[in-house]
């Protein structure tokens, strides 16, 4: 009697230790689905607020207006309401997320590349901040948790986004590609006429459909043909590369850009000096040679060079490059009489790689744009 006694004591011990095994592994299980669930949500958040930090950096981007229309509040706007736009498009928990006042901040990266500074004249940055809260979009529900007295937890997730719409210069892009970059310098007083209003606005370019036709747009155009007018070769072709380039040598940047080999030839980079300068040699100048590669250009976004000084003529040319401009041909002559020969611009917004992000506050290129990218 005694030995079944025992017997079935230490199997009741057993069993009780079972059950206690089973009610531990149950929580060990239940405890891991709600941190599952929590961690595929959290996720879902990240996504969304890295979505719509994107969207509105993507929509300040859009909205460096070439015509000036657009002001600094209604970018700001336009911002948030894409952001808040991207951010309902990632449902999070099951549930769309909304954005609450203060969620959204537009501005200037700071020094520490995290940190953003209100700048309402020129804004490259915003961060995004979308929650499952109790007090916004709803706190998130657990399903074991509830049990220890924990029915739902909180979530927030956070994102930075920006792009850089100043630089110094530049050097290969990391795809490989060739920089769009051509080869025909532009002089600073005339830059200067056109961005102040004071020139002709006789053509559009139709983004959608992709096409030019005669008729103002609001965006003004110059010639960038030389006319004859100031110092010797005012206007023309620049070496990037080999100083001997020649007229096929231009011709083939023209259609395919400037390549890392000939990036070589100045060290690895176009970059300005200390002083803000560049010096590029000069060539015979734009010629009904290169006819047919600028007309194949039309509508295409391209950047150039910006000169404030030119010394010497055609090949003994040196221009001092001070800025770099984004452009699109819109009209090609170049045959005829010199008083018809025109190779016409207007600026045109450029994304590109390869942009040596400026130092200070001096605003070195015009219209040229890195991609969007995520800071955090």
């Amino acid at each position: 009697m005694k030995t079944r006694h025992h017997r079935s004591g230490r199997a009741g011990h057993v069993l009780l230790l079972t059950l206690f095994m089973m009610v531990g592994a149950m929580g060990i299980v239940a405890f891991a689905v709600d941190l599952g669930y929590i961690y595929v949500v959290r996720s879902e958040l990240q996504r969304s607020a890295d979505a719509s930090a994107l969207a509105a950096v993507w929509k300040l981007c859009d909205e460096q207006a070439l015509t000036e229309n657009t002001e600094p509040w209604q970018a700001e706007d336009l911002a948030w309401m894409a952001a808040e736009d991207y951010a309902g498009r990632n449902t999070v928990g099951g549930a769309v997320p909304e954005l609450g006042y203060g969620d959204v901040e537009i501005g200037y990266l700071q020094a520490d590349g995290k940190s953003i500074d209100s700048f309402p004249t020129a804004y490259i940055a915003a961060h995004t901040h979308v929650r499952r809260t109790l007090n916004q979009n709803g706190s998130i529900p657990l399903f074991f948790a509830k049990v220890l007295g924990r029915p739902s937890c909180e979530i927030t997730a956070q994102a930075t986004a920006a792009f850089v719409n100043n630089f110094s210069g530049f050097g290969p892009p990391s795809s490989g590609s060739n920089l769009d970059i051509l080869p025909l310098a532009l002089d600073l007083e005339t830059c200067t006429a056109m961005l102040d209003g004071l020139t002709t606005d006789d053509w559009t370019w139709n983004e959608e459909t992709q096409e030019i036709t005669s008729g103002p747009d609001g965006i003004l155009e110059i010639n960038l043909f030389p006319q004859g007018t100031g110092p010797p070769g005012n206007r023309g072709t620049v070496d990037i590369g080999s100083n001997n380039n020649s007229t096929s040598d231009i011709a083939q940047q023209i259609l395919h850009g400037v390549s890392a080999a000939d990036l070589a030839y100045h060290g690895g980079t176009l970059e300005f000096d200390e002083n803000g300068e560049l010096a590029l040699n000069g060539d015979t100048g734009i010629s009904a040679g290169v006819k047919d590669e600028l007309e194949e250009m039309k509508g295409q976004p391209r950047i150039i060079p910006i000169f404030s000084q030119v010394s010497g003529n055609g090949d003994n040319a040196t221009y001092t490059i001070v800025q770099l401009a984004g452009i699109r041909i819109v009209d090609v002559k170049l045959t005829g009489s010199m008083s018809t020969k025109r190779v016409i611009v207007q600026p045109a917004k450029i994304l590109t790689e390869g942009g040596i992000p400026a130092a200070g506050d001096t605003q070195t290129s015009n219209f040229i744009y890195s991609p969007v990218w995520l800071v955090r």
